[in-house]
């Protein structure tokens, strides 16, 4: 069945740095278009960025481009999302997933910024 395991998060203080990643297995992942997202406490879900399945075509949530960066591995079926400049709003549970998304979604990762 499909996995996804989202990893790397923790506190980092404003204008630091993380890498996530994302462990995926049970789907065609070198052939799919991956994403990342984030819930806020409080808010819903939302897209960050997402990769094409050849890892050159990307895009990106405006408040995050240029500071973020998604990238994937697909030997190791594993998508990242390597941050830097971090501020306070980015603070959320992060989640990766497919586009088009399936049902089930991993646990996430917490990332918190702050002083």
């Amino acid at each position: 069945q499909v996995q996804l395991v989202e990893s790397g998060g923790g506190l980092v203080q404003p204008g630091g740095s993380l890498r996530l990643s994302c462990a995926a297995s049970g789907f065609a992942f070198s052939d799919s278009t991956m994403a990342w997202y984030r819930q806020a406490p409080g808010k819903q879900r939302e897209w960050v960025a997402n990769i094409g399945s050849s890892g050159i075509y990307t895009q990106y949530k405006g408040s995050v481009k240029g500071r973020f960066t998604i990238s994937r591995d697909s030997a190791k079926n594993t998508v990242y999302l390597h941050m830097n400049s971090l501020k306070s709003e980015d603070t959320a549970v992060y989640y990766c997933n497919r586009i088009p998304n399936f049902d089930s979604w991993g646990q996430g990762t917490q990332v918190t910024i702050s002083s």
